[in-house]
């Protein structure tokens, strides 16, 4: 199976980020969006997008972590530490899935590939 899944966690309060806007890029040739939505129940996004032979080469995740904690009403800073988090990966084999974990607080994250 391949193209690319997502899942977001708040590892802050143990609980899927449900809800969560995340917007995918192709970056060759031009930046432009791949695929968007917001989290499901199950933390994940559900662009059919997503679940197509992706072509090689390099891509970007974007993560609306400050207005996601706002939404859930958790105390921030008038200017938050993390707004919007964005990450650049690369696909180099199309036949692969790539999973992205995605884990989260208010002050920090983690992003890798990770099994799916």
């Amino acid at each position: 199976m391949s193209g690319i899944s997502i899942h977001v966690v708040d590892v802050s309060r143990g609980l899927v980020a449900a809800g969560m806007k995340v917007e995918v890029y192709a970056l060759q040739p031009n930046r432009r969006m791949f695929a968007t939505g917001l989290t499901a129940k199950n933390g994940q996004i559900e662009d059919r997008a997503l679940n197509t032979r992706i072509l090689a080469g390099p891509y970007e995740a974007v993560f609306h972590v400050g207005e996601w904690y706002r939404k859930e009403q958790v105390q921030l800073p008038e200017v938050p530490f993390l707004d919007v988090v964005s990450y650049r990966f690369g696909i180099s084999d199309p036949e692969q899935h790539y999973h992205l974990p995605f884990k989260c607080t208010p002050w920090g994250y983690s992003c890798f590939r990770g099994g799916a």
